[in-house]
């Protein structure tokens, strides 16, 4: 017998056994199972700006970031606007990145209030809550 014809036999059983059993039946609690994520978050694809380390070298700041709307009128423009929601939110951090200071660290307080800022000015009215998940510096 060849070894090889032993190696792949563990995966052919495996996948033998998953096939071979019956699905699980609902516990008919009559609770529904969240799939994901909430259904009003729309992500946004990172962020990212070059920034000046204290020892003169360049360095690279990130965001990753998300919108939350629970209004669907306005979670459907917003999934329109992603692309331009997107430039927005890339002109405002490369701007904030400009203007920080050589070693000093980001406000984030500050980016998050001007991030929400341009989201309201994207959209044409409030309603969208603008959400930071990591920034981080290398």
């Amino acid at each position: 017998m060849n070894r090889r014809d032993l190696l792949a036999l563990p995966v052919v059983l495996l996948a033998g056994a998953a096939l071979s059993r019956p699905a699980l039946a609902n516990s008919g609690s009559g609770d529904k199972k969240k799939k994901g994520p909430a259904s009003s978050y729309i992500p946004i694809e990172v962020l990212t700006a070059t920034i000046q380390r204290a020892n003169g070298n360049r360095g690279v700041m990130t965001l990753e970031c998300g919108v939350d709307i629970p209004d669907p009128k306005l979670r459907a423009l917003a999934e329109q606007s992603v692309p331009r929601l997107r430039a927005g939110y890339f002109q405002v951090f490369q701007t904030y990145a400009r203007g920080i200071a050589p070693g000093a660290l980001p406000n984030a307080d500050f980016l998050a209030r001007e991030l929400q800022r341009e989201t309201d000015r994207q959209l044409g009215r409030p309603g969208a809550r603008f959400l930071m998940g990591s920034l981080m510096l290398n």
